[in-house]
């Protein structure tokens, strides 16, 4: 497995403030207050920023969101210049969706995070979904699954295949590991190793972690412009090949345990 993080080099652009860490999620009062950072990763998707983007901004008008641009070849990086209050992330070259997760959540600063991808296809406004699904307090991370998923046929049948042999052999606890909507604590962040393929395994890093994962159905849409990044063989080449890694390294990785010390 490749450690993404070490072939990457950033460039990271502020013009977010930090104040803004001290903003509240949701326009209506919660249990506990808690400020939330959104991880949106961009590939080639010049067509999609700014739409993207102002729907998140429109959305959740408080939250921190990063922008992560994965070494595109068109005019992504010069579209998110052009975006103000957000968070900007640039990697000089292609190293991947999970290299791009990675990263941005380290670059977090909210209690809570969020994933959504870049390419339109992730309603904004499931977060809200998401969000109050976290707020009964009874879920340590909430994933969505999409309910009625657009993609062509082809691709359907394939995640469901490759979402039956993941369940069996990892037991994630997730119906749906391709929907990239997803919300956890910041601390969450702490129990991700990097590698290629970490963004198909985060609820089974999660479970294994001891993390409690619910699920809630999420809304899905067709792409309104760009391309499709994956097909089906590259996708279904590289699932096998990290399915082998995660399943060894979840079996091996060290136990979170209780400690006490006294002196």
């Amino acid at each position: 497995m490749n450690v993404a993080h070490q072939s990457a080099s950033l460039a990271l652009d502020a013009s977010w403030s930090s104040s803004g860490t001290s903003r509240s999620v949701a326009s209506k009062p919660s249990a506990v207050q808690q400020t939330f950072s959104v991880v949106v990763p961009f590939y080639n998707e010049a067509e999609n920023v700014r739409f993207v983007l102002e729907e998140l901004r429109a959305v959740l008008p408080e939250a921190e969101i990063i922008a992560v641009d994965d070494g595109s070849t068109d005019a992504t990086w010069q579209q998110m210049l052009r975006m103000p209050g957000i968070r900007r992330i640039h990697f000089e070259r292609n190293v991947g969706q999970s290299a791009s997760i990675y990263h941005g959540l380290h670059a977090c600063t909210g209690d809570l995070c969020g994933l959504m991808d870049g390419d339109g296809q992730n309603d904004p406004f499931n977060f809200r979904l998401l969000l109050a699904a976290f707020d009964k307090g009874n879920a340590d991370v909430v994933c969505g699954y999409r309910a009625n998923r657009h993609d062509a046929w082809k691709r359907k049948a394939a995640s469901r295949v490759a979402n039956t042999i993941r369940r069996f052999f990892l037991d994630d606890g997730v119906r749906d590991t391709g929907c990239s909507q997803k919300v956890f604590r910041r601390e969450a962040v702490d129990l991700l190793v990097p590698f290629r393929g970490l963004h198909r395994y985060l609820p089974a890093v999660f479970k294994q972690a001891g993390l409690r994962i619910v699920e809630t159905p999420v809304h899905h849409r067709p792409r309104r412009a760009g391309e499709s990044k994956y097909n089906n063989w590259t996708r279904a080449v590289a699932g096998i090949y990290d399915l082998i890694g995660v399943a060894w390294l979840l079996n091996r990785k060290l136990p979170i345990v209780r400690m006490e010390e006294k002196k």
